[in-house]
């Protein structure tokens, strides 16, 4: 059965898909790499290999993400497209969410947020905030860069050691603001703070700033469903943070299945009736 590879190929990882002909997902599969093309050649081939997929049988392979132009020849010689990554991106949250619309945030290095429907698909903006941000600041702040090490480190974080709160500097009661909201995030860090709460309150900062521009992008529209793809959703701490702010916006937030593979199941998804 003939089988269609849609790959996302980052600055640094690229994602890999794959799909059957009866539309049904093989498996996905990340690579890590120093350049763009090595990490493309190694995401095919190691794929094929983990599936037990012969070469002959993948019929299109489809690129996108920014590494994508670094390759302007067929792959393995099997009919290669390219698909604009934003448009990837919208299709990719609206096939794993199953919705006909939705504001597809895609959460990297940095964020990019596109409005998606079936028929259209229009980038209405982005944000420097991101992964790269998590990265950088990690790096700087307890000497950590690892995806895996932040996350654990975050588990026993106290946000009380590092945010200001909105009761923290008012007695007063705003409709609006719930004393438990932040009202500056990292905006007293104590002297006692540990790296678990510098961990903790860089997530905070980073899923509130994105959870609260997607509020902004949908304030004056219908759609009303926010779907988070990328590699931000390993992450525990952006469901409870969403979740709040779902609560308090009537914004719905869904981080689907595969969310990290979101952008390479948008390329491939053009393809699989071809």
């Amino acid at each position: 059965m003939a089988v269609v590879l849609g790959i996302d190929v980052g600055g640094s990882t690229t994602k890999i898909v794959g799909y059957n002909g009866k539309k049904k997902l093989i498996g996905t599969l990340q690579v890590k790499a120093a350049d763009q093309v090595t990490s493309l050649y190694g995401a095919v081939g190691n794929f094929l290999h983990v599936h037990s997929v012969p070469l002959q049988r993948v019929k299109t392979v489809v690129l996108t993400g920014v590494g994508a132009s670094y390759v302007s020849d067929r792959v393995y010689e099997i009919p290669t497209y390219r698909v604009e990554e934003f448009k990837a991106i919208g299709l990719g949250g609206l096939m794993l969410a199953n919705l006909e619309q939705a504001l597809v945030v895609s959460m990297g290095t940095g964020t990019a947020f596109v409005r998606a429907t079936k028929d259209r698909v229009v980038h209405i903006g982005g944000s420097g905030v991101g992964g790269g941000t998590l990265l950088g600041l990690s790096e700087k702040l307890f000497q950590e860069n690892d995806i895996a090490a932040i996350e654990k480190l975050a588990r026993s974080g106290n946000l009380n050691n590092v945010d200001l709160t909105i009761q923290d500097i008012t007695k007063n009661v705003i409709d609006s603001l719930p004393p438990e909201m932040t009202a500056s995030n990292l905006g007293r860090i104590k002297h006692t703070a540990t790296d678990s709460d510098l961990a903790l309150g860089l997530l905070n900062m980073i899923f509130q700033t994105v959870g609260m521009l997607a509020v902004f992008a949908c304030r004056n529209d219908t759609i009303k469903d926010v779907v988070v793809t990328g590699a931000m959703t390993v992450f525990p701490q952006a469901r409870e943070i969403f979740s709040f702010l779902e609560q308090r916006y009537g914004i719905r937030y869904l981080i689907p299945d595969n969310a990290i593979y979101a952008t390479a199941i948008g390329a491939a998804y053009p393809y699989l009736d071809a």
